[in-house]
């Protein structure tokens, strides 16, 4: 019942826009800013995200937001980041993510990482379908967040064109196995989005391993940087 009761919190709009704004920041976010965000009150803000704490969609914690420390400092403030946790709900229940797991332990001893990739690689390709290799950085950002990888770009501080740039995701939908299975999960996502968004064309996918994000980031191929 806490997946469901988790999920319906979400039904009501505010408290939507609020889970969706702190989540898209991949960072903590205090009250005034959140409210902000949403267009409420901060009181307002402050009742939705401590009800989304409560039913563990977002965490909390306390901090000083200036910085500074000792008097004058100011009170320390709350802050909210996005749950580690995940929640799914299925009517009647299924356990795919135990099959998953099965799969890529067999997979794992039985030393399939070349053929799992090699399917991965094809579901790729046939997701992209005859649409030709993706044409950008700003395409290839909505391909990833209609696979719910969560893309944003980042750049390198004082530098421009597209060689500073990197898309990274903050979301990996193969999260829980590829923590049990990194290097075969990593590498089966690595060969997905290679299908997806080609290999011959403006970008190109690699691993960049980051705590708490995707394992592979997109960047421009070596022949379209500036």
């Amino acid at each position: 019942m806490k997946d469901i009761d988790a999920i319906a919190a979400l039904q009501d709009p505010v408290r939507r826009r609020l889970y969706e704004y702190v989540a898209a920041q991949g960072r903590e976010v205090g009250r005034n800013e959140a409210a902000e965000a949403a267009g409420v009150a901060r009181t307002l803000a402050a009742h939705h995200l401590d009800k989304l704490a409560e039913v563990g969609l977002l965490e909390s914690s306390s901090r000083r937001l200036t910085g500074r420390s000792g008097p004058g400092a100011g009170r320390p403030a709350k802050v909210y980041t996005r749950a580690r946790a995940e929640r799914a709900v299925s009517l009647p229940a299924r356990d795919y993510r135990t099959a998953a797991e099965l799969l890529a332990e067999a997979a794992e001893q039985a030393g399939l990482d070349a053929g799992l990739c090699a399917a991965a690689r094809r579901r790729g390709e046939a997701l992209r379908g005859s649409a030709a290799p993706c044409g950008g950085l700003e395409e290839a950002m909505e391909m990833l967040a209609a696979r719910g990888y969560e893309p944003h770009l980042e750049g390198a501080e004082g530098t421009t064109g597209a060689a500073a740039r990197v898309v990274r995701m903050r979301n990996c939908p193969f999260h829980a196995v590829a923590e049990r299975f990194p290097p075969l999960v990593c590498g089966m996502n690595l060969a997905l989005l290679e299908g997806l968004l080609g290999t011959d064309g403006p970008v190109r996918a690699r691993m960049d391993a980051r705590p708490g994000e995707c394992c592979v980031v997109v960047e421009a191929s070596k022949n379209n940087r500036d």
